[in-house]
């Protein structure tokens, strides 16, 4: 079972224990043995797009850990008051500079033992010119034969674009939700 290391209760720094609360609750929860506050975790939502131009996708290589030197699409963590496809387009632009027309959603990517969901929108890039930003080493395209495959930095990525290819040979794109074990 995940657990996040909540040590301290938000509201008033008590050591917090875990338990399963008083209040019908059937979880295991962070609770405050002072002020009673049960602090509830939530799954972290990665968001980000398979940018495409043609036959080729665009990945970025990392500058950041983990996994730098890896490639990956453009993606990042969800910021508070952003919808799921806002924060997929702003991390495309802050990673890669690309220009882009944002499409449906393509994959959703649950990793439970993380406690993360990963969302990748289709993107139609507007131009073959990118301005990676500091997160970046290098953004470019790659056809399906390009990629370097055991280069890639993580599972949902390489899921994704595995999917993006077969929908694509297909001439049908559909909608993938996929759980990483």
């Amino acid at each position: 079972m995940y657990r996040s290391p909540i040590k301290h209760c938000k509201n008033c720094g008590t050591a917090v224990t875990y338990r399963v609360p008083d209040d019908g609750d059937t979880k295991e929860r962070a609770v405050c043995p002072s002020c009673n506050t049960i602090h509830y975790e939530n799954p972290l939502n990665v968001v980000g797009t398979v940018p495409y131009w043609g036959d080729s996708v665009l990945l970025c290589k990392r500058n950041i850990e983990p996994r730098w030197g890896k490639w990956t699409l453009p993606a990042g963590f969800m910021e508070l008051q952003e919808t799921t496809s806002q924060g997929a387009a702003r991390e495309t632009d802050e990673e890669a500079g690309a220009k882009f027309e944002m499409g449906p959603l393509f994959s959703v990517l649950n990793i439970e033992r993380v406690g993360q969901v990963h969302l990748f929108y289709l993107a139609r890039l507007l131009s073959d010119r990118f301005d990676p930003g500091s997160e970046t080493i290098e953004a470019r395209l790659f056809t399906e034969a390009e990629i370097p495959w055991d280069e890639i930095a993580f599972k949902t990525v390489k899921e994704t674009l595995e999917r993006y290819f077969s929908d694509r040979r297909s001439g049908s794109f559909g909608f993938h939700a996929v759980d990483i074990v």
